[in-house]
């Protein structure tokens, strides 16, 4: 396997990939990894049991407590833990049709009872934190609830999700808090759970696990904004974690030491990155903080203490820890001391920020850290797609894992793409209808995505993401708006102060533009506003002055229609969650926030355009 050590590079050992593609008869494109993914274990436990017995004193999980101290959990304790907690999950008599739901974050305790689950055959459910606590109306909590029928809830602190917990909780449904029990409800300790006498019940349901059977469920949003329960299998994660140590080699030279905050109840999280600790028996710091104004300064407080070997983490994250790093010398030996690898996802990682990142690496080593991303989704476990080279654009997504199996098919203007292979989803648990919709007369997964080559004349290149199938819209004109890329030049030309963007257009004789602001970065433009908000924000002079140079300066880039950006409004409220806004990822939903904010996606296209449209000067 390479050495990838070229241009200035940290040396870090890498996966061979090499693919073959054919012509289909329809017409499609069909990919595959020539190189076989091997044998894959038939549970995660069997790699909790392994490293149990291989090295019982190194650390697995830890977290920060209430004093703000590590708590440690070696693999040996997290072995008698999770069969502890079997046995209690076995005597509860639950099962796939009575799973438990786990409401709060990532915690020792979370990865705990996750182990337990999957030894036990007991499928369990990471629920965003944000349906519970963001959420005025709980609808798509009690909508979550109504479709697993648990028979058991987990909260680690029982204060914060006290509304939540009285919202959904019935008399046949248990409850387990770590701390602070609601009171009415009843309840066991955590500490109760985790200390029953396992008895070897627990070998014998952790044998007959079946590994295409649901381990787990993890919730996505579809285009009505109520979250899918997407069926994860044993299968599923253990092939996904071979084809990530395919690409990833060095994975398997050393335990990779992580510090990491992606939510549990997210396939990057959950299934990624805590199976990479767990697969390559390797340390799993859960960083208590977060790319928010309020919790940068946690992550940076971790990565001051612990080095990891590989990093993971979204454009935003990214893009707040360069500015710690320019000014924190402590930080910036820490971090790249033992870094081999920094992997971005959810979005396109902003040129100035890349370049950032590659500059405080070398002024603290001498050398690049490589940076890569890669490509999936929930439905595929995640991992799907990735580079095991250096990209020196963002966007490159590289060649499909072994053992998957890619269809491209022509829509309109591009390319989809469609996925098979052991660890794609069998479909969505209690919704066959959903399930039908998603796979084609093949059996490919249709993730609703479009990719293009890098170079159409050698596939080895690998591929572009190219933005969703169904973003794309044409103007009244009939002239095709490429969604992706119009978007990604608007946050880029904007950047910082622009966290998202809705486009408008459709039928329309313009593009037009919604923008969700960057609090923390607008601040800067206006830093006497009595209150730091998108209200204060939205339409403060200075703000307003300078969205307009911004948006002058993109129209004179601009080669037409396509691609003009003709009048923007600053959004003065945040998206919501209750009205489908945003979904707990983050992710805008676009059709939802132009349903819900009609009345603005009108002034766009009003004449004379209203005072709070902001309209390009493509001259001078």
């Amino acid at each position: 396997m390479p050495v990838i050590a070229a241009s200035g590079v940290r040396a870090v050992r890498m996966g061979e990939q090499s693919v073959i593609s054919t012509k289909g008869p329809s017409g499609a494109t069909y990919v595959e990894s020539v190189r076989p993914l091997g044998d894959y274990p038939r549970s995660m436990i069997d790699w909790l049991r392994r490293w149990a017995v291989e090295t019982p004193e190194r650390v697995f999980l830890a977290d920060r407590g209430e004093d703000g101290e590590w708590r440690k959990v070696t693999y040996a304790q997290a072995l008698a833990k999770a069969r502890s907690i079997a046995q209690y999950l076995l005597d509860r008599k639950l099962s796939a049709e009575r799973p438990i739901v786990i409401l709060s974050g990532n915690s020792v305790e979370h990865g705990l009872i996750a182990l337990g689950a999957m030894m036990a055959g007991v499928p369990f459910a990471p629920v965003s934190p944000a349906y519970s606590l963001v959420s005025k109306d709980h609808a798509k909590l009690r909508h979550i609830f109504s479709l697993l029928t648990p028979g058991l809830v987990f909260a680690a602190d029982g204060r914060p999700f006290e509304a939540a917990l009285r919202s959904v909780m019935q008399d046949d449904i248990g409850l387990v808090v770590a701390r602070h029990a609601v009171g009415g409800l009843a309840s066991d300790s955590f500490d109760t759970m985790a200390s029953t006498v396992a008895t070897d019940a627990v070998e014998a349901a952790d044998a007959a696990v079946d590994p295409d059977q649901p381990a787990k469920f993890l919730f996505t949003s579809g285009s009505t904004g109520m979250p899918k329960a997407v069926i994860n299998t044993q299968r599923m994660m253990t092939c996904n974690q071979l084809m990530i140590v395919s690409a990833m080699a060095f994975l398997a030279d050393e335990p990779p030491v992580m510090v990491d905050w992606l939510p549990w109840n997210h396939t990057a999280g959950g299934n990624h990155n805590f199976g990479i600790a767990l697969s390559n028996g390797g340390t799993l710091y859960i960083d208590d903080g977060a790319p928010t104004p309020g919790g940068i300064d946690k992550t940076v407080r971790n990565l001051t203490e612990v080095a990891p070997t590989l990093y993971f983490n979204v454009p935003k994250g990214y893009e707040m820890l360069t500015e710690h790093l320019a000014r924190n010398a402590a930080l910036r030996e820490r971090f790249f001391s033992k870094l081999k690898l920094m992997q971005y996802a959810g979005a396109s990682l902003a040129k100035h920020v890349w370049d950032a990142l590659e500059k405080h690496a070398i002024d603290t080593t001498g050398e690049k850290v490589m940076i890569i991303t890669g490509y999936g989704s929930t439905e595929t476990a995640p991992f799907a797609f990735t580079t095991t080279w250096p990209v020196n654009q963002p966007g490159e997504v590289g060649l499909p894992a072994p053992a998957l199996k890619i269809k491209l098919v022509s829509n309109a203007e591009k390319l989809e793409i469609r996925l098979k292979g052991p660890s794609i989803t069998p479909g969505y648990w209690r919704q066959p209808d959903k399930t039908a919709e998603c796979f084609d007369d093949e059996g490919y997964y249709m993730i609703g995505d479009a990719v293009r080559f890098v170079d159409p004349a050698d596939v080895s290149k690998g591929f572009m993401f190219d933005g969703r199938v169904t973003e794309d819209f044409k103007l009244s004109t009939g002239t095709w708006v490429n969604m992706a890329g119009v978007r990604g030049s608007i946050v880029s030309g904007f950047a910082p102060y622009v966290r998202d963007v809705v486009l408008t257009g459709l039928d329309r004789n313009h593009i037009g533009a919604l923008l969700f602001l960057d609090i923390d970065a607008t601040l800067r433009l206006a830093p006497e506003v009595p209150v730091a908000d998108e209200k204060h924000l939205a339409h403060h002079p200075a703000v307003l002055l300078h969205f307009q140079d911004k948006l002058d300066a993109l129209a004179k880039k601009s080669t037409g229609s396509s691609n003009l950006v003709a009048r923007v409004i600053i959004l003065d409220t945040p998206p919501s969650i209750d009205a489908h806004e945003i979904t707990d990822k983050g992710s805008i939903n676009q059709r939802a926030v132009m349903q819900t904010r009609a009345k603005l996606v009108a002034d766009l296209y009003t004449d004379p355009a209203p005072l709070h449209v902001l309209v390009a000067n493509r001259k001078g």
